[in-house]
């Protein structure tokens, strides 16, 4: 992996010295693929798996564990299934050989998965935010339906 600060140099050995890619990787040192690659992105591209990593002894017991995770579901929040009473269930009852850990950031995963996901909000002094409506309203003893604006500045929360 190349550092940033030499990242920053091809970028600019390239872009604003206007020397050509073939240059900057006989200069540097580095590949022409590295250079293009190096000028195509303004930061370094992190590492992205292709595929998910293989689990020879938990993947064929992915079935059980979401079977005991589904069932949690509708039991009470005490009665469900710690990461290590699932572990110890596949262990005593499957037969499963692997380590606690698997178990337990497999159980993670599936549990962050199903769960509700909040976003906060920011609001900016001056931003409003409208809705138009209608309800029905007694006005002069004569029930009608009656149309609204209603405004808020959310601001102060």
């Amino acid at each position: 992996m190349f550092v940033v600060e030499s990242y920053a140099a091809v970028r600019r050995f390239v872009f604003l010295e206007g020397h050509s890619r073939r240059e900057a990787a006989r200069v540097f040192g580095l590949s022409r693929d590295t250079v293009a690659k190096m000028c195509r992105y303004s930061a370094p591209p992190g590492y992205v798996r292709t595929r998910p990593p293989d689990k020879p002894k938990l993947g064929a017991l992915v079935p059980v564990i979401e079977a005991i995770l589904e069932a949690d579901r509708a039991a009470p929040p005490k009665q469900q299934h710690t990461a290590k009473r699932i572990f110890e269930r596949l262990r005593d009852e499957h037969g499963y050989g692997g380590g606690y850990t698997v178990v337990k950031d497999h159980v993670r995963r599936q549990r962050a998965r199903g769960r509700e996901v909040f976003v906060p909000l920011a609001h900016p002094p001056g931003h409003a935010q409208v809705d138009f409506g209608e309800a029905e309203a007694v006005i002069g003893g004569v029930r009608q339906k009656v149309h609204f604006f209603c405004m808020d500045l959310p601001q102060s929360d």
